[in-house]
This record gives C-alpha cells, sequence and structure tokens, in this order.
C-alpha cells in the first residue's frame, strides 16, 4: 500500500479532457494552499499546431509553479501512443524509472497524476498506464465524455481499474453542457448506478484563469480521503 497523497487521472480515451480536469484540480488545490504537485509519463504530439491551450507538460506546470521538464519524464513529437512514439524516438521508457520519478514528485506534496489516453495504453511493451497507477496506489479520477457511447467506454474502464485492484474516486463527465438534455442526464444517473460510483461535472473551461473556478467544483478533498487500491502490481 502505497503512503502517498494524491490522486490518478485516467481517461476513457485521448482527448475526453484529462489535462483540463488536472490542471483544473492543480489549480483549484494549490488555490486553496494544498503543496500540490504535477506528474505525467509521457507527453506525445508536440509538434502539432498550437491549439487553444499550451501542451500537457506546460499547462500541468504552469497552474502548478512548476518547470515544464519536471513535470513529465518524456516528450515526443509525433501524436502517437507514448509506446511506439518512444521506440521511433530510440528512447524507450523505463517503468521503474518511471515509477521512481512519480513517488519523488510525490515526496514533497499531493500529486496529481495523469495519464497517457486510456488506462490500457502501453508506455511500453509491457507496461500500460494502469500498471503505473497500481503502483503508485492513488484513487483514481475517470474522466469521460458526456456523449453517446461513454457508457460502454466509462464503464469498461472502472471495470479494468477495479480489476487491477485500483478504488476508483469519482467518474468526471468533462464538457457538461449549462443546460444538459435527456442524454447527458440519463448518462449521469447510468454510470452512477451500473458503476456504483461517484459522477461528477465539469464545465467547458474558456481559459487558464477559470481553472481554479472549475476545479473547486469538484470534491477533490472527498476524492484524496478515498483509500488507496487494494493492491500495488509493481513495487
Amino acid at each position: 500500500m502505497s503512503t502517498t497523497r494524491g490522486l490518478f487521472v485516467t481517461g476513457t480515451d485521448t482527448g475526453v479532457g484529462k489535462t483540463i480536469t488536472s490542471a483544473a484540480l492543480l489549480a483549484a488545490m494549490r488555490a486553496a494552499g494544498e503543496p500540490v504537485l504535477a506528474y505525467k509519463p509521457a507527453v506525445t504530439g508536440t509538434e502539432e499546431p498550437p491549439g487553444a491551450w499550451p501542451p500537457d507538460d506546460q499547462l500541468l506546470a504552469r497552474v502548478s509553479d512548476d518547470d515544464p521538464r519536471a513535470v513529465t519524464s518524456a516528450t515526443f513529437g509525433p501524436p502517437l501512443s507514448p509506446h511506439l512514439a518512444a521506440r521511433l524516438a530510440g528512447q524507450p521508457l523505463d517503468p521503474a524509472a518511471l515509477i521512481a520519478r512519480a513517488r519523488e514528485r510525490a515526496a514533497t506534496g499531493t500529486l496529481v497524476a495523469e495519464g497517457v489516453g486510456g488506462l490500457l495504453v502501453p508506455l511500453t511493451d509491457s507496461f500500460t498506464i494502469r500498471d503505473l497507477a497500481a503502483a503508485l496506489a492513488l484513487p483514481v479520477v475517470i474522466v469521460a465524455r458526456t456523449a453517446l457511447g461513454t457508457i460502454n467506454h466509462t464503464l469498461l474502464t472502472i471495470e479494468a481499474a477495479r480489476h487491477a485492484g485500483l478504488t476508483v474516486a469519482a467518474v468526471v463527465l468533462n464538457q457538461w453542457p449549462a443546460d444538459p438534455g435527456v442524454l447527458e442526464l440519463s448518462n449521469r444517473e447510468t454510470l452512477a448506478a451500473l458503476g456504483e460510483v461517484e459522477v461528477a461535472t465539469l464545465g467547458r473551461v474558456a481559459d487558464i484563469d477559470g481553472l481554479a473556478a472549475a476545479g473547486e467544483s469538484l470534491p477533490w478533498r472527498r476524492w484524496l480521503a478515498q483509500p488507496t487500491s487494494a493492491a500495488a502490481h509493481i513495487a
């Protein structure tokens, strides 16, 4: 069992809003006086054209007042799975080093660790995001879409997390509309019932200045108090 304090943020897929959710949590915790640090094992797609938000490592570093080089262990240009991006770059990721780096980050404060893509995305040919989450033994927050299809994707992610002995603290439905319709409301209700999990919502965040308020709308204090995972697969 880990004594690390923090949360592990994963998603049902790529592009669901993990980094925005992680940044919102970091900003809210920091505004509340929580000594918080971020960690993301790898960032891919740094060669893509600039978007509305900074690259993941830069955004996480900015909201936690940190150095982007400290937030992640590796960055890769192509928008690929990290195991493939690392292989093509000739820079394979070392699972033991990733775990050690995350634990080192957590030694001085509350850790918000963010995965890459979904829970079963490989960091190497035999080490996944789920393996990293299990090693850190942090409560898991699953970020999901609100739209059609989210029930299946989210329940599968919950099942995969629990199968590894991870505690699922909550699901966050990202980009929650100001006026949710019958589909969104039904998705939230169904996920809570079938997943036996707390389902929170995060509205659209316009810019970096809105992150702290968005994060404060989430019950992160309660999530931090959740028990750590039942078992860690990697010591």
